[in-house]
Order: structure tokens, then sequence, then C-alpha cells
């Protein structure tokens, strides 16, 4: 809160503030809409790629494709929860992205948080995924990833999440949905 009044304090005197604290963004889904704030201060690279994406519609007609969940997870030494979406056609993918750690970002995953998937490090391009519950093992020295890394964490969902959840539930076979949810639309709604 004293940010936000700082930064009207700069501007009733004139200085000119052009860094923004958080972008909101609303995911239109077949089964409802999801809604997350963005830290563009925090993981600037990460965000814009993200963006990048939404602006020029690349999501439009891509899918939540991946659940995680305590069933399709029990074989695994390192369990997690999650949601995967955003499988945006190779050929409209962009270069991959540095990844943007949590050590250097501090956005840890929690319950709700976004992140961008991976397999190597600096190879994200626009699939991404929400945390469901904590998930410290896809931060920074977290064991999911083998090399350590963890994953690019960039915001978090503020409203939707009981549709996460429904997503989560979906029917799926080696944790991919028999029936993907479609993503209609992705976009940066105006503060």
């Amino acid at each position: 809160m004293k940010i936000k009044y700082f930064t009207i304090l700069l501007v009733l005197i004139g200085i000119s503030v052009t860094a923004q604290e958080t972008i909101t963004c609303k995911i239109s889904t077949s089964m409802g809409d999801i809604f997350v704030e963005l830290y563009p201060e925090k993981a600037p690279e990460t965000v814009a790629n993200y963006l990048k994406y939404a602006e020029q519609n690349l999501y439009d007609g891509s899918s939540f494709f991946r659940v995680c969940n305590p069933d399709n997870e029990a074989d695994r030494q390192v369990k997690i929860e999650v949601i995967q979406g955003g499988d945006v056609s190779e050929e409209d993918q962009f270069s991959p992205i540095e990844i943007e750690t949590t050590k250097q970002t501090g956005i840890l995953h929690k319950n709700g948080t976004i992140s961008m998937a991976r397999s190597e490090p600096n190879s994200a391009t626009c699939s991404f995924f929400i945390c469901i519950n904590d998930q410290p093992e896809l931060d920074f020295g977290g064991k999911r990833n083998p090399d350590g890394m963890g994953f690019a964490a960039f915001g978090k969902v503020t409203k939707g999440m009981d549709v996460v959840k429904a997503i989560q539930m979906q029917k799926d076979k080696d944790q991919f949905l028999i029936s993907p949810v479609m993503i209609n639309h992705i976009v940066k709604l105006q503060p």
C-alpha cells in the first residue's frame, strides 16, 4: 500500500511514473474465467513473453491439456498439483526465454501461482501452468526438475481458482486430458 501512495504522490508533484506494479489478465476458458495478476517488476522477461502471446491472440484456441493430481502423480517420487495450458502450435511459437528463477524473483509456487512450463533451463516458450496448493518442489532448489533451477513463476490467480480446480478434476490419461479445456481468449485488462 505504501508503494501505491508513494506513486500517487510522485504523479501529483509532476514526476512521471512508468513502472507498473501488477497487470491483470482474464483467461476465458470453456469452463469459465480465470483472472491472474502478473508481476512485471519481479519477472519482466517472463511477463513480457506471456503478454506477447496473449496480445497476438496466439493463446486463442489453445487449451488446458495436462493435469497433475494426487491420482496420476501417485507413482512419482516428487508429486505436484498443477494444470498446464497454452499449447500454441510450434510454428507460432517465439524463441525460448531465459529462466527467471524464484531465487531471482521471490515469487514462490504457492496456491494459485502461474508459472512457465519448460524442459531444460531457458527453454520456456508458450506453455504455462497454475499451481493447486503450495508446490515448493517447483521453486529454485526444488526436486521436481533434476537441474534444481525450478520454474519461472510470474503471477497468481486472483479469481477463478474454482475453475482451475474443476479443470484439474477432468478425466485424463497419463496426465493428458481426454477432452482438453479450450482457452478461448486471454486479454490484458485495463487498470
